[in-house]
């Protein structure tokens, strides 16, 4: 992958935003910004482009985007989990409509066991609440070139998620609880008794 591709996919994806009225942020750990840096790159992008996240360190990932602490330590700053919510972390931080982010491991070093170098995650998270992962392992092709790639495939998610359905009208953010409000219902009305029939009183007998 060349820097034409990922210069041809920013720019298919700002004129699909625009026409959209779609806004972007990223959110970048091994990449440390060149997503943004391709967007940014093009002219006009300043009506897509809202704000990028560049996350490198786990302090980084826990203030700016508010990766829980948990999330690292179990699962590692390089997985589906952290990606995930790295990416909700930067919708949930910025006024967007989607927003991307890239977690792995550039090398040449940084390899542990079950993550080589090579392995990067990737997600996208949308405004209506549609979440994209995905996950590459480009192996040891050399560190600009697996932070180039990455590029690449950041913005082809980008693009994919663009192209779905249009998130809705952007409102103020509450912060969820996981409680459901319950919709107020009108008190029930109270039937009236309706008087009864009064039954004639018999003579008594004599």
């Amino acid at each position: 992958m060349s820097s034409n591709d990922a210069r041809a996919l920013a720019r298919s994806l700002l004129d699909l935003c625009r026409s959209r009225k779609l806004l972007i942020a990223t959110a970048e750990s091994c990449t440390g910004g060149l997503v943004a840096g391709a967007l940014t790159d093009i002219p006009g992008s300043s009506d897509v482009i809202d704000r990028g996240f560049v996350t490198y360190s786990n302090a980084a990932k826990h203030d700016l985007l508010g990766v829980e602490n948990a999330t690292l330590t179990t699962f590692g700053a390089v997985s589906k989990e952290t990606a995930i919510a790295m990416a909700v972390g930067a919708l949930e931080n910025a006024d967007v409509d989607l927003a991307v982010s890239i977690t792995g491991i550039a090398g040449p070093g940084g390899a542990t066991p079950g993550k080589p170098v090579g392995l990067v995650h990737f997600a996208v998270a949308a405004r209506d609440g549609r979440i994209s992962h995905r996950e590459q392992r480009f192996g040891a092709i050399g560190r600009s070139n697996v932070r180039q790639r990455s590029v690449v495939e950041a913005l082809r998610m980008l693009l994919e998620v663009a192209r779905g359905p249009k998130p809705p009208t952007k409102a103020k953010r509450e912060v969820a609880t996981g409680v459901h409000k319950r919709v107020a219902r009108s008190p029930r009305r109270v039937a009236a008794k309706r008087p009864q029939p009064k039954r004639p009183v018999k003579p008594k007998k004599t």
